[in-house]
């Protein structure tokens, strides 16, 4: 039986390039050698594509795959660059297309989405280097419509990347600069308590349009106030599937979580990231790639209801292909 020849984009230009390669790595363990022919398609800080550990430009690297698995986290691996490069060489690949992973990267873009959708989000402004204002006119701004602790990010960054909180109005300004310095543009919302929960959705999967995965109730590291890309790349988050959330709040979470792939137009399978307070769930972002790699939500959802890595990983490729 000839085998169907599936390349795994993997590394990136991206703060999340360490992510990024452990997700490859445990796509690549978990399709059978016997069915699959897997070629890892690494792509370096500098954007450079290698096949077989040797540079190679796209149509070399894409040139004998059947179908591709995206494993790229943020960068040109979400905002549409590498959707595009696939589409131009004619090979299937599973998840979003160019535009709605796009949109979910870019946090600005994607809540005017969920306003449309009336999808609860923390309340947020958005602010970038053409904006004429200081960033003391700015935290004026944010303090008028909303009181604090806020929480500041950059507007396409993954993974908790750049995220700063500011307690009170007074370190707000600073905070603000930080992040425009650094990423151009920041997003400033207030600071929600409550429990972090993320919440897969996978189309055509168990006889569900849109099927949703059980939330995951995510454990911050003791004092921590949010989750910062430290715990992802050091693995100190914990999972707990099945959650102890209630039968109406699991419900809510799944209705969420599938109104917000639908608002994006995301395709196949994505993972809302919420924080489930006194009130209910708010809707804080969308990743259009989930994460697979040990220590992420993703896994630990699939196996809670007798699935696994290699199951989603073929339905993905059934999916890619079919479109």
């Amino acid at each position: 039986m000839s085998r169907l020849s599936v390349g795994i984009l993997r590394g990136g230009t991206s703060s999340e390039y360490n992510l990024s390669l452990k997700t490859g790595a445990a796509m690549m363990a978990a399709l059978p050698d016997d069915k699959y022919q897997v070629h890892d398609i690494f792509i370096d800080k500098s954007g450079m594509w290698h096949l077989r550990g040797m540079p190679a430009d796209t149509s070399r690297a894409l040139s004998q795959i059947d179908v591709v698995l995206n494993a790229l986290h943020g960068g040109v691996g979400e905002d549409g660059t590498v959707h595009r490069v696939l589409e131009r060489a004619g090979v299937p690949y599973a998840g979003s297309r160019a535009l709605s992973s796009g949109s979910s990267l870019n946090k600005v873009r994607a809540r005017e989405h969920f306003r449309k959708a009336g999808i609860p989000m923390p309340r947020g402004i958005a602010f970038n280097l053409a904006n004429q204002m200081n960033t003391s006119e700015m935290a004026g701004v944010v303090f008028s419509q909303f009181s604090p602790p806020y929480v500041i990010k950059p507007v396409s960054e993954g993974a908790s990347h750049g995220i700063l909180f500011a307690p009170t109005i007074i370190e707000l300004p600073d905070r603000i600069g930080d992040v425009l310095d650094a990423y151009g543009a920041a997003l400033v919302e207030e600071y929600l308590l409550g429990e972090e929960v993320h919440a897969g959705v996978i189309e055509n999967f168990r006889g569900e349009d849109v099927y949703a995965l059980p939330p995951v109730h995510i454990h911050k590291p003791l004092g921590a106030r949010f989750i910062e890309s430290a715990h992802h790349e050091e693995g100190t988050l914990r999972h707990t599937v099945p959650s102890n959330f209630t039968h109406a709040e699991k419900q809510v979470i799944a209705d969420m979580a599938r109104a917000a792939h639908k608002a994006l137009n995301l395709a196949h399978f994505s993972q809302a990231n919420l924080i489930l307070t006194k009130h209910g769930p708010y809707l804080l972002e969308v990743d259009s790639t989930p994460a697979l790699y040990h220590g992420s939500a993703f896994p630990p959802a699939l196996e809670a209801v007798g699935s696994s890595v290699r199951e989603f990983l073929e339905h993905a490729i059934h999916l890619a292909r079919s479109q």
